[in-house]
């Protein structure tokens, strides 16, 4: 059985049908020992109503899959991690916070860059050779017409070529005249852009942070929230980006981010460090070698 690392049923029923489970981690793996201390932060600030509460329920739901299924449940760390046999995390061991703590049952395979489609069409001849900037916000957390217009003021009329592609909650018409230097799209074919950019403004998906280190941009992420805080301050800590808040950001404050990202010859060399990382990982191939040697033997 494989399962999700955040499908909270997934070790149960791995134990109820004695199963041997692989676990499938699309984000950062999650150690025991750091999620101890998050959850004794929560303990510590939260209100104590809604701890008590909580752990009222955690103890009510655990006592009842024993009852029912006869499975064991030791920790909240099984529910939300999911730990398995064999873990497989789909980044690599140099982009991993503290990777070298993860022992042998953890296979980081690194992520699988593949092109993706569009809905309309782009002139990808408009950006060779022009090292524009690319700003995007994913395809969720992407409503923030005051953003876009914030990007506006920041590049606006500069010498950067800018690309920003606004999804589909936001028309290009709500945001009014658009700089001659942007060219805004609801859909870009972000990984043709990113071949070509010299610097990605993102909200920092995993996905998306994947895809502009894999072919060596710089990033400036600025997180909208589910895992994107984390993967945005992890790119800090290697120094392959900078980090900035959404709430009080200025025009100037990201003008003078992107600055400093483009002139940092450090930022680009820890960018073009994780580039040779994600290239020389086996991607899904070596997922799919890691779960059949697994299902072979199961056991070792």
């Amino acid at each position: 059985m494989i399962h999700d690392s955040m499908f909270g049923c997934g070790r149960m029923l791995a134990q109820i049908l004695k199963l041997p489970a692989i676990n499938s981690c699309t984000s950062f793996a999650q150690a025991n020992e750091t999620f101890e201390q998050m959850l004794a932060h929560y303990y510590n600030t939260a209100p104590a109503e809604i701890v008590e509460r909580v752990g009222a329920k955690y103890q009510s739901l655990t006592a009842a899959a024993k009852q029912q299924y006869g499975v064991e449940i030791e920790s909240p760390y099984e529910v939300f991690c999911n730990p398995a046999p064999l873990t497989i995390v789909y980044t690599t061991r140099e982009f991993q916070p503290e990777g070298d703590a993860f022992g042998s049952s953890y296979k980081f395979v690194g992520p699988s860059i593949a092109v993706r489609s569009v809905q309309e069409s782009f002139d990808i001849a408009a950006v060779e050779g022009k090292s524009p900037i690319y700003i995007s916000l994913g395809t969720v957390f992407n409503w923030s017409i005051d953003f876009y217009k914030l990007c506006f003021e920041a590049f606006g009329h500069t010498e950067h070529t800018v690309v920003m592609a606004i999804g589909n909650k936001v028309q290009v018409s709500d945001l009014g005249e658009v700089p001659q230097n942007f060219i805004v799209k609801n859909y870009v074919p972000q990984t043709d852009v990113l071949q070509h950019a010299k610097l990605f403004i993102t909200h920092g998906g995993m996905n998306s942070t994947h895809e502009g280190l894999y072919y060596g941009v710089p990033l400036i992420i600025i997180p909208q929230g589910a895992d994107q805080p984390a993967i945005a301050g992890q790119v800090a800590n290697i120094g392959a980006g900078i980090a900035l808040q959404m709430n009080g950001l200025t025009a100037s404050q990201l003008r003078e981010a992107a600055e400093q990202a483009l002139n940092s010859a450090d930022c680009g060399k820890a960018a073009a460090q994780m580039r040779a990382s994600f290239r020389s990982s086996g991607g899904y191939r070596q997922a799919a070698d890691e779960i059949m040697a697994f299902v072979s033997n199961p056991t070792s």
